[in-house]
C-alpha cells in the first residue's frame, strides 16, 4: 500500500499524483495540438508581447509603474546577464536572451497562477526546443568568429594538455559541447518544474482528501494545505531562479564561443 494512501470515510484510498497527471487531454476535440500546455505557450507569447507593448507605448523620462517594471526586466537581462557575461559584443545577443528569459519565466509562473496552474516547462519537449535554439546560436557564433576548423580544433584539443591525454579528453569535450550541454540545460529546467508541480499536487490534493476523511484526518488537513501554500511561495522563487539559470547558461555558452580559446 503506498505511503500516501489514506482511508476516507467511504473507504476509498487516496491515489497520489503521478506522471499521468501531466498528460492532459486536448481542450478542443481530439486535436493533439490543443492541449493545455500548448495553449499556455501561445498565451505566454501573447501575454509577454502585450505587457511590453503597453509598457513601452507611452515611454517617458519619468516612467509609469508599468514602464518601470518593463525597463527593470529588460535592464536586468541586458546588464546583469548579457553585458556581465558576454562582454563588449553583448548587445547583439540581448534580444535573444531577453526573449528567452521572459518566455521561460512566464511559462514557469503559470504553474502557480489560479485557474491556469500548470508550468508548461514541466513538459520536457519545450525545454528541449529552447535548448536546441541555444545550441544552434552558440555554435553558430563560434564557427562564424573562428571558422569551423579552429572552432572544432579548440574543442577537441585543449591547449597545454599532454598529447596522450587527448585520447580521453577529446571524446569527453566533444560529448560535453554537442550532447551534455543541451541535455543538461533542458533537463535542469524540466526536472525543477516537474518536481515542484508534483509536490504542490501531493499536498493540495492530499489535504483535500484528508478533509473528507474521518475526524482524525480532518485535523491534519490544515497542515497539508499550509505546507502547500508555503511550497507555492518557494516554487515561485524556483520558477524565477530557473528562468535566470537557463538564460545565464545560454549567455555563458555564447561568451565561451566568442572567446579565442574555449
Amino acid at each position: 500500500m503506498p505511503l500516501l494512501r489514506f482511508l476516507s470515510q467511504d473507504g476509498e484510498g487516496f491515489v497520489p499524483p503521478s506522471t499521468s497527471d501531466f498528460n492532459l487531454p486536448p481542450v478542443f476535440g481530439d486535436n493533439p495540438y490543443t492541449t493545455k500546455p500548448i495553449l499556455l505557450v501561445f498565451l505566454s507569447v501573447i501575454a509577454v508581447s502585450v505587457f511590453f507593448i503597453l509598457a513601452s507605448r507611452k515611454a517617458a523620462i519619468l516612467p509609469s509603474k508599468l514602464q518601470f517594471a518593463g525597463e527593470s526586466i529588460y535592464g536586468f537581462v541586458r546588464n546583469d546577464i548579457a553585458r556581465d557575461n558576454i562582454g563588449h559584443e553583448f548587445m547583439r545577443f540581448v534580444p535573444y536572451l531577453f526573449t528567452l528569459f521572459t518566455f521561460v519565466l512566464t511559462n514557469n509562473i503559470f504553474g502557480i497562477v489560479p485557474l491556469l496552474q500548470f508550468p508548461a516547462m514541466s513538459h520536457v519537449s519545450f525545454p528541449y526546443v529552447l535548448a536546441i535554439f541555444t545550441f544552434i546560436v552558440f555554435h553558430y557564433v563560434g564557427i562564424r568568429k573562428q571558422g569551423i576548423g579552429k572552432y572544432l580544433k579548440d574543442i577537441m584539443f585543449m591547449p597545454g594538455v599532454p598529447k596522450a591525454a587527448y585520447i580521453l579528453l577529446t571524446p569527453l569535450e566533444l560529448a560535453t559541447f554537442f550532447i551534455v550541454r543541451p541535455l543538461t540545460l533542458s533537463l535542469r529546467l524540466f526536472a525543477n518544474m516537474f518536481a515542484g508541480h508534483l509536490l504542490l499536487l501531493v499536498f493540495i490534493l492530499g489535504g483535500d482528501h484528508l478533509l473528507k476523511g474521518v475526524i482524525g484526518l480532518k485535523l491534519i488537513s490544515p497542515f497539508a494545505f499550509a505546507f502547500g501554500i508555503g511550497l507555492t511561495f518557494f516554487e515561485f522563487m524556483v520558477q524565477c531562479l530557473q528562468a535566470y539559470i537557463f538564460t545565464l547558461l545560454t549567455a555563458l555558452y555564447i561568451a565561451g564561443a566568442l572567446a579565442d580559446e574555449h
